[in-house]
């Protein structure tokens, strides 16, 4: 894997640039959909190429450890081939589900022990078997295992899980080092900085990190509700060298995307456009709209004219509205290939203006009109 760092804006840390792998190239900053399972829920790939341009897409190791299995991912030469996608794939490792299944698993210094959530057989994820099952996944970029701590937490227990983080990434990049071969060389491992809200753990972590000397890093642990992301991100950022790509996990709304942009990150994913666009929630270039709402009941409009979408541009608001009414599966996916071609073409609007110094007058601007609820 390679980073070109094309640019810096002038007003703010905002950057521009291209990750080339062995499946494609990105073009950064890039918002990544979520595919958890080997798909984006309600998004044949068709769409994702066709419509919502994605350049890369996400698969989760947990999930698909379980479900379809590595022996199926290896028969199938690996994830790209088994959904069909030949453009980058990146995987998380586990972690996320390290802190979201606090009730189904154990942590320990040997790894985390998982009660599955579909039929409660035990399972034990180590710093060294994340890497194997991401090796028969087959992604360009892998992430280490770590632990997500909860919040609030301590500060003695952010810093023990640190810790214990950090012990897990020269684990996981050992690993990495003995299993790499002529098959599989095109891999890439990201560690990724832990520390809660504390700054001083914080700082410790992404000096670890970027000393760890790997192709590209990410932040993790950043989604608590006190409205710190944009502080935590810029310690990181800070740190973590220029000439990688940063990555921002499970962020975010279309403001936190070009704020965290703006503190120079490059590579964002989330599940907020899919899962927001199945319950009627729908991202617009004039505004946020509820779809369910009575109001767009004879709206005969189209979603959103601006989009080059052909779903945004061909069916109406009063169409999708009923649609949501009738409970309809056509309307999740429309509303979900909406929204995700929003975020993108919101990234890619973001690197433009980037690369011709206008980021922050214009992000100034279209947050006014993107985050009003119609």
């Amino acid at each position: 894997m390679q980073f070109e760092l094309q640019h810096v804006d002038a007003s703010s840390k905002a950057r521009a640039g291209i990750i080339t792998t062995a499946h494609g190239k990105i073009h950064t900053p890039i918002f990544m959909p979520v595919g958890t399972a080997g798909t984006v829920k309600a998004v044949e790939q068709r769409n994702l190429h066709q419509d919502v341009e994605a350049e890369i897409i996400l698969g989760n190791t947990y999930h698909l450890y379980l479900r379809p299995g590595t022996q199926v991912l290896d028969a199938a030469a690996g994830l790209h081939q088994f959904i069909n996608w030949h453009k980058p794939i990146l995987t998380d490792s586990g972690g996320y589900q390290v802190y979201s299944l606090t009730q189904r698993r154990k942590i320990t210094e040997q790894g985390v022990t998982f009660c599955s959530h579909i039929d409660g057989s035990k399972h034990t994820f180590t710093p060294e078997n994340a890497v194997d099952i991401q090796r028969s996944i087959g992604s360009d970029i892998m992430m280490v295992l770590d632990e997500c701590t909860p919040y609030p937490c301590t500060y003695a227990y952010a810093r023990q899980s640190m810790e214990m983080t950090h012990r897990w990434l020269q684990r996981g990049i050992a690993q990495f080092n003995k299993t790499t071969n002529d098959i599989n060389n095109y891999q890439n491992l990201f560690p990724i900085v832990q520390g809660s809200i504390y700054k001083d753990l914080r700082v410790q972590s992404a000096e670890t990190i970027a000393a760890a000397n790997q192709p590209g890093n990410a932040i993790g642990g950043v989604c608590h509700p006190t409205g710190q992301l944009y502080e935590v991100t810029e310690w990181v950022c800070d740190i973590l060298p220029n000439d990688k790509p940063r990555y921002l996990m499970g962020v975010g709304t279309p403001r936190d995307l070009l704020e965290c942009i703006a503190l120079g990150v490059d590579m964002f994913d989330c599940v907020m456009p899919t899962r927001s666009g199945r319950n009627g929630r729908l991202y617009t270039t004039e505004g946020i709209i509820n779809i369910k709402n009575k109001k767009w009941r004879h709206d005969f409009s189209v979603i959103d004219l601006q989009l080059n979408s052909y779903v945004s541009n061909h069916y109406t608001k009063a169409y999708l509205h009923h649609l949501f009414k009738a409970q309809e599966i056509l309307g999740a996916q429309i509303a979900s290939i909406h929204n995700l071609t929003f975020y993108l073409s919101l990234v890619k609007q973001a690197r433009q203006h980037i690369l011709s110094n206008t980021f922050v007058p214009w992000k100034t601007s279209i947050l006014r009109k993107i985050m009003e609820k119609l």
